[in-house]
């Protein structure tokens, strides 16, 4: 009996030990998502309290609390506007263009970053594409001005010397939705080429060996494993993707074009819109309004095309 007890006690100081260091596990754990997560609820959901204000007739001397409900009338005037089919339009369309051809030029380059056969001069390459998402735009929209500066830029120099007469970038807006492209593909090709890249490298290497003594050619052996692989990584990116499609990357759009009027016509969008409406006019409103609105269409975009993915094929889903 003496020995049964013992042995009890034992066990019982070895659970106590256990549930101890399970505590300080644990605790541990909650104290490194204390702060991410604090900084979640003090930047995304204690600022949506100001979400009222887009159906309020906001005074200052009255603030968020004191003004008068004004009900859906700032959307109204928002949808109404002239310049909302306008801003509307372009940043649809050209994040349409930054969807698809950025992703075409990631997988392209994870392909090829998959088909080097040195791992260090693949790392070398990867350094190098990911180095511009590190750059400000700020410093970009500098970048891109020596080049296309009308008087002293780099491109207009160079046609000059040629002959040819030079470009007035800045004046012809329907030279800007290429411009625009070209330089967000700069900036996140190599950030998401990382990503297929990732997934090729988790590939069976027997598919290829297969393949290889079936005999197919390294453009078979890309178009019918390579690829497919990727279908279920793309089809997740382009949900997220559609669903940010009503904004904008507001840097992108406000430093590269340097906000100059003349080229709004192809390069206004949603989220320049609504700074010049708070900047230049003080118009909480409709910038509450508007940027609700993003929201709004976001979530219902991502509902609905992660249901068209489920309904095409229920693995291919993000939720």
């Amino acid at each position: 009996m003496a020995k049964i007890q013992k042995q009890s006690k034992q066990d019982g100081q070895v659970c106590l030990r256990k549930r101890k260091r399970f505590d300080a596990d644990t605790a541990r754990l909650y104290s490194l998502c204390a702060i991410p997560v604090l900084l979640v609820l003090v930047f995304n959901y204690i600022p949506m309290v100001g979400i009222i204000i887009a159906f309020k007739d906001y005074k200052y001397n009255l603030g968020i609390f004191g003004s008068e409900w004004c009900g859906l009338k700032n959307f109204e005037y928002f949808v109404t506007s002239n310049d909302f089919a306008r801003i509307a339009t372009n940043t649809i369309w050209l994040n349409a263009l930054f969807i698809v051809f950025g992703m075409a030029a990631a997988i392209m380059i994870a392909v090829l970053l998959y088909d080097l056969t040195s791992r260090a001069l693949t790392k070398t390459f990867q350094t190098i594409m990911i180095t511009p998402n590190f750059i400000s735009w700020v410093v970009a929209g500098f970048m891109v001005y020596g080049f296309l500066n009308p008087a002293y830029g780099i491109v207009n120099t160079a046609l000059k010397s040629m002959g040819l007469n030079g470009v007035e970038w800045y004046s012809e807006p329907n030279l800007w939705p290429p411009i625009l492209v070209i330089a967000s593909i700069w900036k996140h090709v190599g950030m998401d080429s990382i990503l297929y890249y990732a997934a090729l490298m988790g590939l069976d290497s027997s598919l290829f060996e297969a393949a290889e003594v079936d005999g197919a050619t390294k453009w078979q052996r890309n178009r019918y494993i390579l690829i497919p692989s990727l279908t279920g990584l793309v089809v997740v990116l382009t949900i997220l993707k559609i669903g940010n499609i009503f904004r904008a990357d507001f840097g992108l759009f406000y430093q590269l074009t340097r906000n100059i009027g003349a080229l709004y016509p192809t390069t206004d969008v949603m989220d320049t819109y609504i700074f010049r409406q708070l900047r230049f006019q003080g118009n909480i409103n409709l910038s509450s309004a508007a940027g609700l609105l993003q929201s709004v269409v976001g979530f219902v975009l991502v509902v609905v095309t992660n249901k068209i993915a489920t309904t095409i094929d229920p693995s291919r889903g993000l939720f």
